[in-house]
């Protein structure tokens, strides 16, 4: 007659062999995802993340789905604590049968690190109490303080990571100086290089200071001034939802290699919220901005420039952060210069708008297709250039390119804020000249705003003239006008127009309101009726050094084509600079 405690004992150890199945179907399926089915070691675990056993212990409730690792037994246990070694059958079994008896069973022991355990001793009892269907367990706890937390979830990879991060921690002592900062990154060796940006940052602000620096002024400075006005545009921009599972850190330190490789490339100075907005577009793994990146190169190489749409009202503007790196919306402008001599005074336009914003000054020569210009030209063209730049004690560098000059402006102001140009020949009054003209295509297309610089103009201007016509367009006029206006002091008039359109009437009420909100009360109202053009021309012709500002092209292509622009006709006729906007 078998006895009952013989009866327990073989249904005990039929639970270990179901137990046992389930574990090797587990680590099939682990590896087939390329995970690790095994219990994390913990001496190797505690020396990565550096880290210090506390005293005391204490006796909790711990849950089992948190238990990851193991001091001893690493190959006898899956990670959900199923048994893996035969051998263990018979303890295994007398384990589980105690369960279930008066006694019950006594508390594990546990190191925790984080919110992750390891078991000292009690492996057979937190895998039975498992396969029981019990969520938590009795355990004595003993915490290991760590510079770098884990959790349950964390694999072996993950402590690799873990462990770099707590070396990077234990040098640059960042956990200490700015409690809170949070550096984790998805990709092993990255904290090499931030150990490397922080030294080079020590030595420049050595040179900037005029000082010895130490190490923990220079990680604090690189963290409070190069670290995290990156993370504000990534967080501003929203940037990480186009890169899911990856970090700010990880985003820091690409846009900061991506901004160095575009700068190398171009030979400019590139700003921080461009390089970020170009990875995003350029990298994300995300299958709608990959479809609309092949979209984009389709309908550009299939439709003519002169066919194309022009840049959405307001597009500019939503990409920038005028705080991210200084208070300048003109971070970088762009000069293009063909040489002659009204090129020339349209850079000391540019250099004086450059002055103001404390811009990066870009130059631009383009050599026409078919075409070649001798490499002592081109030297000139460069010593010119840097001496201008020197005597405003501007920052900039000329680049030549080869190509179709239109596309080829358009293509390099997508790294620009705004694109200053002398105007030769302004946009022809007659249709079919009008759909070849170069500078209507640039008015058309470009991405910023444009500053037109005619001939026999003053590369100069003390008061800023608005002409609002209440579009989208112009709304873009009004905001930079207002900008302008409130950061450098400078006088705004605005003139509205009533053309008999309705809503004319409300043009200027709308002006002064946007004004007002932005504390400008000083700015003068010109509002009349007839021809925009001509009232614009008859206001600006008597005064010596005026910038207007207007919207760009408001109606579609075929109006636009047909009927002309008000644009158009300013530009036929004024001496002052222009700045158009999108």
């Amino acid at each position: 007659m078998v006895s009952p405690s013989s009866f327990h004992h073989n249904d005990a150890l039929s639970d270990f062999y179901d137990a046992r199945r389930k574990a090797t179907f587990e680590a099939v399926l682990a590896r087939i995802r390329g995970k690790s089915p095994a219990l994390l070691p913990y001496d190797e675990i505690r020396s990565k993340l550096g880290g210090i056993e506390q005293a005391h212990r204490e006796l909790q409730e711990i849950p089992l789905d948190a238990i990851i690792g193991t001091v001893s037994r690493y190959n006898d246990f899956t990670r959900s604590l199923l048994p893996m070694n035969p051998s263990d059958s018979n303890r295994w079994a007398n384990v589980r049968a105690a369960a279930e008896s008066l006694e019950g069973l006594p508390p594990i022991e546990v190191y925790q690190v984080g919110d992750a355990y390891f078991i000292l001793d009690g492996h057979h009892r937190a895998s039975v109490a498992r396969e029981l269907g019990a969520t938590h367990i009795q355990a004595y706890v003993r915490k290991v303080k760590t510079r770098v937390p884990l959790t349950p979830e964390d694999q072996i990879e993950d402590i690799i990571l873990k462990a770099e991060y707590t070396e990077f921690l234990k040098q640059s002592r960042l956990d200490e100086l700015r409690p809170g900062a949070n550096l984790v990154v998805t990709v092993p060796g990255v904290y090499e290089k931030l150990l490397e940006h922080i030294s080079v940052h020590r030595y420049f602000q050595g040179i900037d200071e005029n000082r010895p620096v130490s190490y923990e002024e220079a990680v604090v400075h690189w963290y409070d001034t190069i670290y995290l006005p990156v993370v504000k545009i990534i967080r501003s921009q929203n940037i990480l939802r186009y890169f899911p599972g990856r970090t700010e850190t990880d985003l820091y330190l690409w846009i900061t290699e991506h901004r160095a490789y575009l700068e190398s490339e171009l030979g400019w100075k590139i700003n921080l919220i461009t390089a970020a907005q170009d990875l995003s577009d350029r990298f994300s793994p995300q299958i709608k901005r990959w479809v609309r990146r092949i979209v984009r190169h389709l309908v550009d190489f299939l439709t003519p420039d002169e066919l194309e749409p022009s840049t959405p009202p307001g597009e500019w503007r939503r990409q920038r952060v005028t705080d991210a790196e200084n208070q300048s919306l003109f971070n970088t402008i762009l000069v293009a210069l063909p040489g002659d001599e009204a090129s020339w005074k349209a850079m000391e336009m540019a250099l004086l708008v450059a002055s103001l914003e404390k811009s990066f000054l870009g130059g631009l020569h383009v050599i026409p297709d078919r075409q070649s210009l001798p490499p002592d030209r081109i030297e000139k063209l460069r010593a010119k250039f840097q001496q201008l730049c020197e005597e405003k004690n501007i920052e900039g560098n000329l680049s030549v390119e080869t190509g179709e000059v239109s596309r080829v402006i358009l293509d390099r102001a997508y790294w620009a804020d705004l694109l200053v140009l002398r105007l030769l020949f302004p946009p022809p009054l007659k249709i079919l000249s009008r759909l070849r003209s170069g500078i209507r295509r640039l008015i058309r297309l470009s991405p910023v705003p444009l500053l037109v610089f005619p001939a026999g103009g003053i590369p100069d201007f003390s008061e800023i003239v608005l002409a609002y016509g209440g579009g989208p367009r112009a709304d873009e006029a009004l905001f930079l006008a207002t900008y302008l206006s409130s950061k450098h002091q400078i006088p705004l008039q605005v003139i509205t127009v009533d053309r008999g359109r309705p809503g004319d009437n409300a043009l200027e009420t709308k002006a002064r309101n946007y004004l007002e909100s932005h504390n400008i009360h000083s700015a003068r109202f010109v509002h009349q009726r007839g021809n925009p053009a001509r009232i614009i021309l008859a206001f600006t012709r008597y005064k010596s050094n005026a910038l207007i500002v207007m919207g760009g092209y408001e109606g579609n292509l075929l109006r636009e084509l047909f009927l002309g622009s008000t644009v158009d006709r300013v530009l036929w006729a004024t001496s002052h600079p222009v700045l158009i906007c999108h």
